[in-house]
């Protein structure tokens, strides 16, 4: 396979919702540029992408596939990514290295929630959009009913470039008002009749091309100028403002075809080659130095890596773009993020699982290797005369959590590996062994992307697992003041143990003045503050301890001891076990012995009076609470606050946004287990959310209640 220039290079992703037929379109555009010489369908699990197991068993895109095809002396890279919600990861990486996105609605079905996914993501990234209108064939086809919706959705830029003459069983005819000419096909698509507009459409057809005209030369002065002189622009220069207009997120074309029956699809990538920006037309990429680098084949040369996966037979397959020079087989490149030198031993133009092996590649292509030592997604290789290290991908924040644990203890190991390396191929899965709560966490974007997991475990690895809600990492505090001492003594022969520890604890808050006096179930005790020592705990708040003694009763080399000794008690609640927080302990007195004295008397002695006074002090569980937004249809907005006010929600507010309702709220985390699959149900999957810890608050009474007998049964249990 040849090398392609940089100008000859089209990068482009296919968005949409699952079943839109971004597969099938696919297969459609390798088959036209000649990769392929017969068109595969998904049903016969023979299509170049969707060909892993998963995604065969599934019936639709898990992955995002790198695919190419040739079309009149250009290369376009085609990246065709999955439909439903939870694999936005996958859209994510796409949409950072391609120039424009292809957004494919299937007429029959309409805008579905990927859809709308698809395309928050690509009004945040400021990627170009070209709406891609399929299934024309289908019966009950309302194209006028999408292209409304459309524009409700996506704004009055979506405008008609292409328009169904007869949609419905049978379609084979549109009307392109840029190009004014009919389309038509024979029943087996390819190479279209290009005829003369028919008197029946030439009015509509007039109307809409003079709205695509307006469109194209509102985005240029220049051509907004001879569009008031001529009345009218050639086609060149309504490609010129459709250009500029695509770029600046200000209008979306629309085109139609019949993807299964490779109708328009020819006409679609002329398209891209003619309007569709070459990688070295669009604002360049910074990298973490806020330096901007040109696309350019001349300068030395870098890679950026979108993602990678594990295939049998092969090992470890790497996907990059080249950001700047030349890539050629044998170039040694340094790893910016790990420091480690890497060779490109090979490289490849891919075609799904096909991989066509080429010697050199050109900045602004994307390609595979394979065999590098520790490159991952987000890593930048480069020469030394680059010194390069690109901005990662922001990937999507989690929304729903999980704990996983082996079926079998002997699997343990064997289950945190497949999850790393699962999350190497799916950087939108977090992976962590939480030590407060003794569980392997996993956070992913939905609980159909854990059943993803749940499939490799089951069909690939054959490790049974068990899926489980995780624990909540509660907090315990307290709300008054108690006094508390505690003597340990132990004799058993030869030196013993001793030591006595009087303290007094109270709740603590930032600012608050050092403690003079306390007035504790009518007893009034009065302290000397002689020593300070604040604590910030690893896990939120503070301990304050004060070494209060007068008259030496307690050694100061048996303070640590005792601090320790607290300490041991804050890592593990009284309660409920969880960590305690924002308390502060005064040692007013105790007592020692000559002999029997030591670290551990003191530390035992200190632990067990620290216990005793919390729970004389008015203890409290702290729950996390989480701020909260949600974004619903109008329609559907009673059913989601009827949810959210039974998980406790306090809402903070309601509003409206790009056409939704916008309810903000706080939530206890412990309510929001499942929230992603009720909220999918509330609104038909077109709700979205988002969500960040706010502030750790009281639990109520019942609540406390229930935590604390569960908690007693646990103990009881072991």
């Amino acid at each position: 396979m040849k090398t392609y220039k940089t100008e000859q290079i089209r990068n482009i992703a296919l968005i949409g919702n699952a079943g839109a037929g971004k597969t099938t379109l696919a297969e459609a555009m390798l088959f036209e540029g000649g990769v392929i010489n017969r068109r595969g369908e998904v049903t016969a699990k023979n299509t170049a992408s969707d060909y892993t197991a998963i995604e065969q068993d599934y019936g639709n895109s898990v992955y995002s596939t790198l695919l190419h095809t040739e079309f009149n002396e250009k290369k376009i890279n085609i990246i065709d990514t999955p439909g439903m919600k939870a694999f936005t990861g996958a859209v994510t990486s796409s949409l950072n290295v391609v120039d424009t996105a292809f957004c494919v609605i299937d007429c029959g079905d309409g805008i579905g929630a990927g859809t709308e996914s698809s395309m928050r993501i690509a009004d945040k990234l400021k990627t170009p959009v070209v709406i891609v209108a399929n299934g024309l064939d289908h019966e009950n086809v309302n194209f006028d009913k999408v292209l409304d919706d459309a524009k409700t959705r996506f704004g009055n830029k979506v405008t008609i470039v292409q328009y169904p003459v007869n949609a419905g069983v049978g379609f084979n005819q549109v009307v392109d008002v840029l190009k004014m000419k009919m389309y038509q096909w024979g029943p087996d698509g390819g190479k279209p009749e290009i005829l003369e507009i028919p008197a029946s459409e030439k009015d509509k057809a007039e109307e809409l091309h003079n709205e695509l005209v307006e469109k194209a030369a509102e985005n240029d002065e220049a051509l907004m100028e001879l569009y008031f002189d001529k009345g009218s622009l050639s086609e060149n220069e309504m490609r010129q403002g459709m250009k500029l207009g695509m770029n600046d997120q200000t209008f979306i074309p629309v085109f139609c075809i019949c993807a299964k029956k490779d109708m328009g699809v020819r006409r679609l990538m002329e398209f891209i080659i003619n309007i569709v920006p070459a990688p070295n037309e669009v604002p360049a990429r910074e990298d973490v130095k806020g330096k901007e680098v040109k696309i350019d084949s001349s300068a030395a040369p870098s890679m950026f890596v979108f993602k990678t996966s594990v295939e049998s037979h092969i090992g470890e397959v790497t996907y990059f773009k080249v950001m700047s020079g030349k890539l050629s087989e044998g170039l040694d490149l340094i790893n910016s993020n790990k420091g480690n030198k890497e060779r490109i031993s090979q490289l490849f133009a891919v075609a799904g699982k096909t991989r066509n092996k080429i010697t050199e590649m050109e900045a602004g292509d994307l390609g595979a290797t394979v065999k590098l030592k520790e490159t991952k997604v987000n890593h930048t290789l480069s020469s030394k005369e680059a010194d390069y290290k690109f901005v990662p991908i922001e990937f999507p924040k989690p929304l729903t959590t999980v704990a996983i644990k082996a079926v079998s203890e002997t699997d343990d190991e064997k289950v945190g590996e497949v999850l790393h390396r699962m999350r190497d191929e799916d950087p939108s899965f977090i992976v962590n062994y939480s030590k407060e709560l003794k569980q392997l966490i996993v956070e992913a974007q939905s609980e159909y992307h854990i059943n993803v997991l749940k499939w490799f475990f089951d069909n690939e690895y054959k490790i049974d697992i068990n899926i489980l809600t995780p624990k909540v990492p509660y907090r315990e505090t307290i709300t008054k003041a108690a006094q508390s001492d505690y003597r340990h003594k132990k004799q058993s022969g030869g030196a013993g143990q001793f030591g006595e520890v009087h303290m007094i604890i109270e709740p603590y808050e930032e600012g608050m003045p050092d403690p003079k006096s306390f007035k504790i179930d009518g007893k009034e005790y009065v302290v000397n503050v002689r020593g300070k020592e604040e604590v910030s705990l690893t896990w939120g708040g503070k301990l304050v301890f004060y070494n209060c003694i007068v008259g030496g009763s307690i050694d100061a080399r048996f303070h640590p001891a005792i601090l320790k000794g607290i300490m041991e008690k804050m890592d593990e609640g009284p309660l409920t076990g969880s960590y305690a927080r924002d308390i502060r302990v005064c040692i007013y007195d105790g007592k020692m012995h000559p002999v029997d004295s030591n670290e551990i008397s003191f530390k035992l002695a200190g632990r067990n009076a620290f216990s005793m006074a919390f729970k004389k002090a008015g203890p409290k569980i702290l729950e996390p609470v989480y701020n909260l937004e949600v974004y619903t249809p109008s329609e559907r907005m009673g059913d989601v606050m009827s949810d959210l006010q039974g998980r406790r929600a306090l809402i903070m507010g309601m509003g409206s946004e790009k056409g939704y309702e916008k309810i903000s709220a706080k939530v206890p985390l412990k309510e929001m287990s499942s929230y992603s699959t009720a909220l999918n149900s509330n609104t038909g999957g077109r709700g979205w959310f988002n969500f960040e810890f706010d502030a750790y608050d009281k639990v109520p009474a019942d609540v406390q209640d229930e935590l604390l007998k569960a908690y007693e049964a646990e103990q009881n249990e072991e």
